[in-house]
């Protein structure tokens, strides 16, 4: 398919960024993940059953899923215009393979027990946990590992900080981007915390089939070492058919949180430009608006934080969906989990997005030392409680009354405050030492 042709601009206009995730969401790596739990499934019920079965042959086996290509995928889906079933297409496309290569292992054993949910709730964990791995956390480890990085170039540029949009006590630059890598390295915490679970119990989680066929076995057991050992998950202990979805719900809770520090990075950066506390790099030939010549709009900006609301609604519809099945089970949530790369998709687009509009920042720090110049009424906050330490009576308020009914506090104006205090001269000189560009308290220090 070409991509002018795609229906959503995640595999569209946006395929380029989004690439690295066809591996683990499209049609094609589902059935790829399906695939492998089913041999590896059966590798592991003839060791358990004690049916000869070497080290070669299962490398062969594993072969099926590991050499994957085009044409095993569409013959599955061939197999299923049959079938219209997706796992019962699976299940016989290995038995085909299986025929092709002359086996004697027992074609039987193939799908043993188990219901399509045994493959799909450990298909899909499987795919998430990989792509979290190996493209989700590393994107957002770089773009905080960017954010420290920034924030260590202007560790010591101060800023007039912004309360309900007043002029407030000052900052440093570098410390309101490190806030942000506080934020995002904390909720990736919690997010590292949530395992990746799996399903694994036949048609209503019991074993019935398993039991019922080989009553010798622990089958619990085995189901606890298959998914821990072959496929690297937890095995839910008590389900339904389907898997409870509550561990998945907690995963996306966590993105959605880590996207939610994103919009509210976004839309702070986005004020900064629009003050003119950074400026952007222009590439030449790029244009900002089709009518205003002179524009260069932070569109970086903006476009992340409209990927990471659509990451962010459909991660919010998941985790609320999810859990929820009729009784032992219902449909919905098969329509729903396909559809599991698609916030995935639009988190990348809008993080690559913010990496780029961090890397065309231009600091204008002129900007921000007009600002301050021009705000030297937020040195009242130092001044009124440096007085309350030595007991002057009522500073706040003398504070308030001068800051008030003043047009314009500058430098002088409180200069001349200070020269008419009652207070020893020492007081008085730390009190003439404080500007709002050196009233920072650790803000630089982090």
């Amino acid at each position: 398919m070409n991509s002018l042709d795609a229906i959503s601009p995640v595999d569209g206009r946006y395929r380029s960024k989004t690439e690295p995730l066809a591996a683990y969401f499209s049609e094609s790596a589902l059935i790829r993940y399906r695939v492998r739990v089913e041999i590896e499934y059966y590798i592991a019920l003839m060791k358990q059953l004690g049916v000869e079965c070497s080290d070669s042959t299962a490398e062969q086996l594993r072969g099926i899923y590991r050499n994957w290509d085009e044409e095993s995928a569409q013959r599955v889906k061939d197999i299923e215009k049959t079938t219209n079933h997706d796992v019962k297409a699976v299940e016989y496309f290995i038995k085909e393979r299986l025929d092709a290569a002359g086996s004697t292992l027992p074609r039987e054993l193939v799908h043993f027990g188990l219901t399509s949910q045994d493959i799909n709730n450990t298909a899909f964990p499987m795919m998430m946990m990989e792509a979290h791995k190996e493209v989700v956390r590393p994107a957002y480890e770089e773009l905080t590992g960017k954010l420290q990085s920034l924030a260590e170039e202007w560790r010591s540029i101060p800023m007039l900080a912004h309360t309900h949009g007043q002029p407030a006590s000052p900052t440093a630059l570098g410390k309101e981007l490190m806030v942000f890598v506080y934020r995002l390295r904390e909720q990736l915490k919690t997010m590292d915390s949530v395992p990746f679970s799996g399903k694994f119990g036949g048609a209503t989680g019991n074993y019935n089939a398993h039991r019922v066929a080989y009553p010798q076995y622990d089958w619990r057991a085995f189901g606890d070492r298959f998914l821990k050992e072959n496929l690297g998950l937890e095995r839910q202990q008590l389900t339904t058919q389907i898997e409870n979805y509550d561990y998945l719900a907690a995963y996306l809770d966590a993105l959605r949180r880590l996207n939610t520090i994103l919009v509210d990075l976004c839309r702070d950066i986005w004020t900064y430009i629009s003050m003119n506390y950074f400026r952007q790099r222009i590439k030449a030939g790029e244009v900002g608006s089709s009518a205003m010549p002179h524009k260069v709009n932070p569109i970086d900006f903006e476009n992340a934080e409209g990927n990471l609301g659509v990451a962010d609604a459909l991660l919010t519809h998941f985790s609320m969906k999810l859990p929820i099945s009729r009784m032992q089970r219902d449909l919905t949530d098969s329509t729903v989990i396909r559809n599991l790369g698609m916030p995935l998709a639009h988190t990348l687009v809008a993080i690559q997005s913010l990496m780029k509009g961090l890397g065309k920042l231009l600091l204008n720090e002129a900007k921000l030392q007009e600002d301050l110049e021009e705000n030297w009424a937020v040195t009242a906050e130092a001044i009124q409680t440096v007085l309350r330490s030595v007991n002057y009576p009522n500073p706040y308020e003398a504070l308030k009354q001068l800051t008030r009914t003043n047009e314009k506090v500058t430098a002088e104006t409180m200069s001349a405050f200070i020269d008419q205090l009652d207070v020893d001269n020492d007081v008085k000189e730390r009190l003439r030492k404080i500007t709002p560009h050196n009233y920072l308290g650790y803000a630089e220090e982090w």
